[in-house]
């Protein structure tokens, strides 16, 4: 007999089951709006596989009360979509159709206009996935019809709560009649190598359980062992002692912050071969940010332009342009100048009165601005000599106080002279 997929079986009905994308789903987020709402707009939805997509069009449809239809792009046609519109008037079709078309950026241009007249008229609603930029391959005529929403890959975290949930959905099936323990360092190699895919990661774990062998006493045991062979990954080790993932991506960061390129594409080198895409490419962002910051700016584009490249490559082929990246960032010069400021900043508004904003710099677009003083002696740069004249801009509690501190490095020592002759009338 055949038994539906663990990734089916523990599939969320709610909301709050599903693992991350908190940006769209948490309290008082928009996604989160429309689904309690009942009220569904066309959408689309962008982003990795196994990140939730299809979950919240499944929980969307059931919200709705609508007949809900799936189709993949993939081996789906016109003719299919007919199939679809001329159940329209049936009894079945009664509260409107929801149909979720899944990798629609391998529908044609006639395919994907055969949907518009009922996606204007509403006796269709279209919720639409894509692993691809919408923007490049989704015709502009369903774009302006539809609203996207980008879900993230899923954080090592966020996995391993959904993988603890399909464990405890698993034990409380006991098909097998056996009893199931298994040791947290196995999910959490899972979680951390399965590069943000819930499904991934949960078919990793469905393939320890059916291969696992009972002890004497129908027991099963998943180790950190039998993890690493259905993964086909080399483990980190997590814990707070020694080798751990954590040293090892400070090892990163600091290997490129100390202009070490070397090192740091052994540490990069480690990570990829634990295929921890994820906490690579958020360390590699944090780091053009952090480490590098004014003194080559144009390093966090380079930077987000090889971590897509490398999230859309996946491993083994994403190693390149990380390397890229890794490189790029330890052999640029390095100003924390940025970081400095801000936490600076950030350090006053949580620890002092740093006082109201001075009344020139207040918005004056409204009726009776003027009769309160807001915005009335703002001294507008842009007509002045050099689009600069000397006004304050500080609350009066801190008029004079100074955040940033310009680099030692080309960039930023370029950017000091450029206003010191200007601020000085050279």
């Amino acid at each position: 007999m055949s038994r539906t997929p663990l990734a089916d079986r523990v599939r969320p009905l709610k909301i709050d089951d599903v693992a991350g994308q908190k940006h769209l789903l948490g309290e008082g987020r928009l996604l989160r709006k429309i689904i309690q709402t009942g009220e569904t707009p066309n959408m689309i939805f962008y982003g990795p596989s196994g990140t939730g997509k299809t979950t919240v069009a499944n929980i969307i449809a059931s919200n709705t009360g609508k007949k809900l239809y799936k189709m993949n792009a993939t081996n789906a046609s016109v003719s299919d979509i007919k199939n679809i519109i001329a159940e329209l008037d049936s009894f079945m079709t009664m509260n409107g159709v929801l149909l979720y078309l899944d990798e629609i950026q391998h529908f044609n241009k006639k395919q994907q206009q055969s949907l518009l007249e009922f996606m204007e008229n509403g006796t269709i609603t279209v919720i639409a996935s894509t692993t691809e930029n919408p923007y490049f391959y989704i015709y502009n005529a369903v774009l302006s019809r539809s609203s996207v929403f980008e879900f993230y890959p899923l954080k090592p975290e966020d996995v391993e709560e959904a993988l603890w949930r399909a464990v405890k959905i698993e034990k409380e099936t006991d098909y097998r009649g056996y009893t199931l323990n298994i040791d947290s360092d196995a999910i959490r190699h899972i979680s951390h190598v399965s590069g943000g895919d819930a499904r991934k990661a949960i078919n990793a774990l469905e393939l320890m359980l059916l291969s696992a062998v009972p002890d004497s006493s129908s027991n099963i045991h998943i180790t950190l062992e039998t993890a690493c062979q259905a993964t086909q990954r080399k483990a980190l080790r997590y814990d707070r002692d020694g080798d751990s993932h954590y040293d090892i991506l400070s090892a990163f960061q600091k290997s490129i912050r100390g202009s070490d390129p070397d090192a740091a594409v052994h540490y990069l080198a480690r990570l990829i071969s634990a295929g921890d895409l994820q906490s690579i490419c958020r360390r590699l962002l944090v780091t053009a940010a952090e480490d590098v910051g004014l003194a080559y700016p144009l390093a966090m584009s380079i930077t987000k332009a090889c971590v897509d490249s490398a999230l859309q490559l996946g491993l083994p082929e994403a190693r390149i342009p990380l390397a890229e990246a890794v490189i790029l960032l330890a052999t640029t010069p390095k100003s924390n100048s940025a970081i400095c400021a801000i936490d600076a900043a950030m350090s006053d508004i949580e620890n002092m009165d740093t006082g109201d904003v001075p009344k020139h710099l207040k918005d004056a677009h409204y009726v009776g601005a003027k009769e309160l003083r807001n915005g009335t002696d703002y001294k507008y740069p842009h007509i002045y000599e050099n689009h600069y004249v000397i006004q304050q801009y500080m609350p009066d509690n801190i008029k004079d106080k100074k955040y940033y501190e310009y680099g030692n490095n080309k960039n930023e020592n370029m950017a000091r002279e450029y206003w010191k002759k200007i601020k000085n009338g050279e």
